[in-house]
């Protein structure tokens, strides 16, 4: 059998989208409702924020999903997929279903709408000014190659060797980053730390002797950045992120479609006002709020929205390390809650994060915990560094297996 060209409606038994409109939420729900946000790197992510409905809300509302089930996010952000795997939810509108034929590999679709051709295509067809649009006929109309069956099984069974890689790498991140809280947490909330027998605890302070309680302001400079307009962003030039760049960057993973400013803009902002730089910190302020994030070594130049990200600098890098250490904890979250402002989009201000209470430990104790969680931390860097390789490695063999410029 010979390839052929078709179209996304040819391989279906179904094409549709999700609930126009807002659900009835229940947090004592089994049902998650969920968006094109929740749509990552071929899964379905369920974040902590996901909203729940019930029983009789999601009878209202459900959708014809099965084994044959891919996503991909149609609305606001562009071309996320993910595949079904019998996950308990319901979907909002910019969650697009495609239930693929029983003679076409999911795998293959999935890589099909995930290639920068697709993507491109998506951006193209896209309605809408401010928030982006892909109509469900710009879906079933998009054309591309398709080879016999086992042909699509071998493409895809090659394309997910790299991503195997790439989830194994994500895995052991997480686990170096419940070493490092496990470790925070015993010295630093437990009072668990090296020789804390003979450390006697100050009873007006209820510290260890030697430890003091600072306001962040007064041990760091809380900052943000100055203004970037949207006719100051360029084809080529410095990485600009906003929240959505720097949360991605927290879950290490790549920045698909970065935005930029001129090298000249960026210059007169860094000579003028300092630019991020290998330790400072920078935490997510509106919509979803608390995402901290430590720049590193292998951080390009970049600058970042104003109102967005709220900036921590002028840090050594023992303090950094405790500080980024405290920023992921539940102790600093619940602090977040407490001081989010808004009721539908929450955020916190440069004014209410700088007032925030932080146990200073000793010198010696900050500098002993940074010999232990530094190597963690540039792990996971390394890691991540890896993933983007193997993406990228990836990313250049989809469209040659596409084109049959490599023969399968």
């Amino acid at each position: 059998m010979s390839w052929e060209n078709t179209n996304l409606l040819n391989v279906t038994s179904k094409i549709g989208d999700g609930l126009h409109g807002t659900p009835k939420y229940d947090e004592n729900g089994e049902y998650y409702f969920i968006n094109g946000n929740n749509l990552k790197q071929g899964k379905v992510e369920i974040k902590a924020e996901t909203k729940k409905i019930g029983e009789e809300e999601y009878q209202k509302i459900k959708k014809e999903l099965n084994d044959r089930t891919v996503f991909v996010s149609i609305n606001g952000t562009l071309g996320n997929v993910g595949i079904y795997n019998d996950e308990k939810i319901a979907l909002g509108k910019s969650a697009c279903y495609l239930n693929i034929n029983q003679d076409v590999s999911k795998l293959y679709i999935r890589y099909i709408l995930e290639s920068e051709k697709f993507q491109s295509y998506a951006e193209a067809f896209a309605t809408g000014s401010t928030i982006k649009n892909l109509g469900l006929k710009a879906i079933r109309n998009y054309e591309f190659p398709l080879p016999p069956l086992p042909t699509q099984k071998k493409i895809a069974s090659i394309l997910s060797a790299y991503d195997d890689l790439i989830e194994n790498n994500l895995k052991r991140i997480q686990l170096l980053e419940e070493t490092a809280q496990r470790l925070y947490k015993e010295w630093f909330v437990d009072f668990k730390f090296p020789n804390h027998e003979n450390t006697p605890i100050n009873e007006e302070t209820g510290l260890p002797e030697g430890w003091e309680e600072k306001l962040l302001n007064e041990i760091s400079e809380v900052k943000s950045s100055k203004r970037i307009y949207s006719s100051d962003y360029v084809d080529k030039g410095v990485l600009f992120y906003r929240g959505k760049e720097i949360t991605l960057k927290t879950e290490f993973k790549d920045v698909r479609e970065p935005f930029y400013i001129s090298e000249e803009k960026f210059n007169t902002l860094k000579n003028k006002f300092g630019a991020p730089v290998e330790g400072d910190i920078l935490i997510t302020s509106v919509g979803t709020i608390g995402n901290v994030y430590r720049v590193n070594k292998f951080d390009k130049e970049f600058y970042f929205k104003d109102g967005n990200l709220i900036w921590i600098t002028n840090i050594s890098e023992e303090f950094s390390i405790y500080l980024i250490s405290y920023f992921k904890s539940l102790e600093f979250k619940n602090i977040i809650k407490s001081i989010s402002i808004g009721s539908s989009q929450k955020a916190f201000t440069i004014s209410s994060i700088r007032k925030i209470e932080i146990n200073l430990p000793t010198d010696d104790l900050l500098i002993d915990f940074q010999k232990l969680v530094k190597p963690i931390f540039s792990e996971q860097n390394i890691l991540s560094k890896k993933n983007s390789y193997l993406k990228e490695a990836r990313d250049l063999l989809l469209p040659r297996l596409m084109n049959r410029t490599l023969e399968v």
